[in-house]
C-alpha cells in the first residue's frame, strides 16, 4: 500500500491496526521491490478495498463503513461517440476510472497528460480500459468530449470519456469508486473535484488508488496494472 493509498484508509481504525499496517506497508514494500526486479514472478497480489478500509470523506453515508465485499455498481453513460458505455463494456476487464471536466484549468491538464500515458502504455492490450467521468454534464456534452478527444490524441478504443446525468455520475463517484468529495453548498449533487485515480480488477473491485498529477504515482498504477493481470494469468 502507497503513501497515497493511506489518504483513503479510515483514520478510526485503532492504534493496534495502524501499528500492524505500517508492519505491512514495509512488507509490501519489500515484495513489490522483488516482484519488480523478478518480473513480476511472485505471488504479491494488490489489496482488495471495502469502504470501511477507506477515509470516510471520500463514501457515501448509505455504505459508510460497510466491511463487505464492494463492487462497483452497474451503470450506463455515454461516450464521446455518442455509444453506450456500461458495466457489459468493462466485463473480463481491467479498468482506470477518474472525474475530471473538460474547461478545468486546474489539475486536469496534467490529469489528462499522465493519463494519456497509461492510454499509450497498454494501447494494444484489450484488457485494459479507462473511463473519465465528466463532472460538469452540463457543459461536457458528446460533441464536447469529442473535441476534447480529438485535441489531446484520445482512443476511443482504451479511454472513454463518459457523460451523464449527474445524479448518476455523482452516484457512482460516491458509492462505486469512492473518488470525489461532495460539497452540500455547491448543489444537490455537488463535487469536488480531486486528481483521484481508481485502479478496478475483472470483477469490478477496487484494487488501488493514485494521485494523477503525480508522475511517480502513474508509474505505480502502470507497474500495478502489470501485477494484476498476473494475477489473472496465475
Amino acid at each position: 500500500m502507497d503513501l497515497w493509498d493511506q489518504r483513503y484508509v479510515n483514520p478510526q481504525k485503532d492504534r493496534k491496526m495502524r501499528t500492524g499496517l505500517l508492519s505491512i506497508f514495509g512488507l509490501i514494500g519489500l515484495i513489490t521491490f522483488i516482484s519488480i526486479s523478478k518480473g513480476h514472478n511472485t505471488d504479491f497480489r494488490l489489496p482488495i478495498y471495502t469502504p470501511a478500509d477507506l477515509d470516510p470523506d471520500w463514501v457515501d453515508e448509505s455504505i459508510l463503513n460497510s466491511t463487505g465485499p464492494h463492487i462497483v455498481q452497474d451503470f450506463e453513460f455515454i461516450n464521446q461517440n455518442g455509444k453506450i458505455i456500461d458495466e457489459r463494456t468493462v466485463s473480463g476487464k481491467i479498468y482506470v476510472a477518474e472525474f475530471f471536466f473538460t474547461t478545468c484549468p486546474g489539475i486536469c491538464p496534467t490529469l489528462t497528460k499522465h493519463t494519456k500515458r497509461i492510454q499509450d502504455a497498454f494501447i494494444d492490450d484489450d484488457d485494459v480500459l479507462i473511463l473519465s467521468h465528466t463532472v460538469y454534464p452540463e457543459h461536457d456534452s458528446v460533441q464536447v468530449l469529442n473535441a476534447f478527444a480529438e485535441m489531446h490524441g484520445i482512443k476511443s478504443t482504451k479511454w472513454h470519456l463518459l457523460t451523464g446525468s449527474k445524479e448518476d455520475l455523482y452516484g457512482i463517484s460516491r458509492k462505486g469508486y469512492f473518488a470525489i468529495s461532495y460539497e452540500p453548498d455547491l448543489s444537490e449533487y455537488g463535487f469536488i473535484h480531486t486528481e483521484n485515480v481508481v485502479l478496478v480488477d475483472k470483477h469490478r473491485r477496487l484494487r488501488g488508488f493514485y494521485n494523477g498529477t503525480k508522475p511517480h504515482e502513474i508509474n505505480r498504477l502502470i507497474e500495478d496494472i502489470h501485477v494484476l493481470k498476473k494475477e489473472y494469468e496465475s
